[in-house]
């Protein structure tokens, strides 16, 4: 996985082409096992499990930022993440040069 700390998420959750459910509630757990409280306007790293088409891991991950879930849909989601322009790529793509 990638090396730096992130939320898991389902992408499956996607209400814009850009915007993903994130949680019902202000806190998130890492993937280092860290609590972390979620705010507007916080810039945080999201993963989804995925594989090759091997079977070996890779990861998708995206960027973005934490927003009140203000989309009318989905009103149990209290945030979403909104996805930056780099969009969800495979962690295999971020170590290519």
């Amino acid at each position: 996985m990638y090396k730096k700390p992130t939320i898991q998420i389902d992408f499956n959750e996607m209400i814009e082409c850009n915007l993903v459910l994130l949680s019902k509630t202000d806190f998130k757990i890492d993937s280092n096992q860290n609590t972390i409280k979620l705010k507007e306007g916080m810039k945080i790293c999201v993963y989804m499990e995925d594989e090759d088409e091997f079977g070996k891991q890779d990861n998708l991950i995206a960027y973005g930022t934490v927003e009140p879930n203000n989309s009318g849909a989905f009103t149990t989601c209290k945030w979403n993440i909104r996805i930056d322009e780099k969009g969800i790529r495979h962690e295999s793509e971020l170590h290519k040069k």
